[in-house]
């Protein structure tokens, strides 16, 4: 009996994560994606949920021009870093920051805040370490999910991309 309860116990978490009908697991809305590059051989990564368009109007609607965005879905957008390095204007000291953006309806600034561990909604900007534009492209094309990437590296170098609906936002990442 006691065997019994504990293989319930123990598959019951595997359960509630099946589709309706007892399918295959359900993909979350906002799936955990990752942006890496290697610079002077130090990995920096940037962790976030990636939201979809799902017919929704992103830009000056889900995403509200001139109010902080989380960048992302979920949880907060987290970069971390082993080095210091520079994010277009910004020097950005060796550490573990949270992305926001401020978009407009001519471009965007990226927000790096020093608070981390939070919920995506939960924004200080006492805590702001610095604020850098980033340089927005129109695409033709509309991208469904959001994709957050870095160009490949030259001389330490690269560019980073906040890519969603037919905006593509780069900002130039550097080693310091």
């Amino acid at each position: 009996m006691l065997g019994g309860f504990l293989l319930a116990l123990t598959l019951s978490p595997l359960n509630a994560q099946m589709a309706p009908g007892g399918g295959a697991p359900k993909k979350p809305l906002s799936p955990p994606a990752q942006a890496s590059v290697e610079l002077k051989g130090k990995t920096i990564t940037i962790d976030y949920s990636a939201p979809s368009v799902r017919g929704r109007q992103i830009a000056g609607g889900i995403v509200p021009y001139g109010k902080v965005w989380r960048t992302g879905a979920n949880a907060a957008t987290t970069l971390k870093t082993p080095i210091d390095i520079k994010i277009g204007d910004l020097k950005v000291p060796a550490g573990t920051y949270t992305l926001y953006s401020l978009p407009s309806e001519n471009g965007c600034i990226l927000i790096v805040n020093k608070q981390t561990g939070q919920w995506g909604t939960e924004y200080d900007e006492a805590k702001d370490l610095g604020r850098t534009p980033m340089t927005p492209v129109k695409q033709a094309e509309s991208v469904e999910t959001m994709v957050i990437k870095f160009d490949p590296v030259k001389n330490n170098a690269t560019n980073l991309h906040i890519i969603w609906e037919h905006w593509n936002f780069t900002v130039p990442v550097a080693a310091e």
